[in-house]
């Protein structure tokens, strides 16, 4: 056995265990819901004949197409406020805090993870909420006379996400920053370029597998968020994990919920293979 057989046989032994544990616990149950949405409930009965019925359905019925353009708005502006967020901290964090302190701001940062994710979507309930704290100061100040919607809107359910997800986006962002060499920026200052200067053809390119890594995993952990939507949304906007979940507890339609997964997963893989080829061309 040559040297190179000897190599790739390790390598597969290595990566056998990941392999099987991938094939078993993620492609045979995706297989499997993916084989399901060609099924077809009729009446209280699932019709097993392989059709596109309920892709079909997902097109031609506007209330899903409509809960997949909400789905993709809320993300979008999600991810988008995060990043503008997020990344003026990691900058702070990482530039301007002595290196000693950073740590100790990285673990107050992450401390919201440490609560329960529906805890803190009922939290914001209490803030937004017409008798809550941001009614009450408006009030109070004389910026309004009567309190003003804020939850169970659209707005209440960006606003959850962003404070879910703006810290895991500042973790990547401020890993991408530690990892440009000092000497960067400073020969760009030696060469006569400003700070700004040197913020946007420095920093800012090296920075952006960092940003694009936070977009995505934000992008994914928001597209199939069925949660806050429900507490904070009101159920007054459905977005495509609602929809999934409403034809899984109240319609038992499984075909057809199966099908909507599957478009959500499509999405998302579209999703990643955009970033990951975004992520290629900043590496190179």
């Amino acid at each position: 056995m040559t040297a190179a057989q000897t190599s790739s046989r390790k390598g597969w032994t290595l990566a056998g265990p990941a392999l099987l544990w991938t094939s078993l616990f993620f492609l045979a149950p995706m297989g499997m819901v993916f084989a399901y949405s060609l099924f077809r409930r009729v009446g209280g009965a699932i019709d097993t004949s392989p059709s596109l019925y309920n892709y079909r359905r997902i097109i031609d019925e506007p209330v899903f197409f409509d809960a997949l353009r909400n789905s993709l708005e809320v993300v979008a502006i999600t991810v988008v406020v995060s990043i503008l967020v997020a990344y003026p901290f990691a900058y702070i964090l990482a530039y301007r805090v002595p290196p000693r302190w950073q740590r100790p701001l990285l673990l107050l940062a992450v401390l919201p993870f440490w609560t329960s994710y529906v805890v803190r979507s009922y939290s914001w309930l209490l803030v937004l909420g017409k008798n809550g704290v941001v009614n009450d100061l408006m009030t109070s100040t004389g910026l309004i006379s009567s309190p003003i919607t804020l939850s169970n809107t659209r707005l209440a359910t960006v606003i959850g996400f962003v404070h879910f997800f703006t810290m895991l986006t500042s973790l990547t962002i401020y890993a991408s920053l530690t990892q440009i060499p000092d000497s960067y920026r400073k020969a760009a200052r030696d060469l006569g370029a400003s700070s700004p200067m040197t913020f946007l053809r420095v920093t800012l390119p090296l920075s952006m597998p960092g940003v694009v890594v936070g977009a995505f995993l934000t992008f994914v952990l928001a597209i199939g968020d069925f949660i806050t939507p429900q507490i904070l949304g009101g159920g007054q906007e459905l977005l495509l994990p609602q929809a999934i979940m409403l034809q899984v507890q109240r319609r038992g339609d499984f075909p057809l919920a199966a099908a909507l997964s599957v478009v959500l997963l499509v999405v998302v893989i579209v999703v990643y293979a955009a970033s990951a080829k975004r992520l290629t061309l900043e590496q190179e």
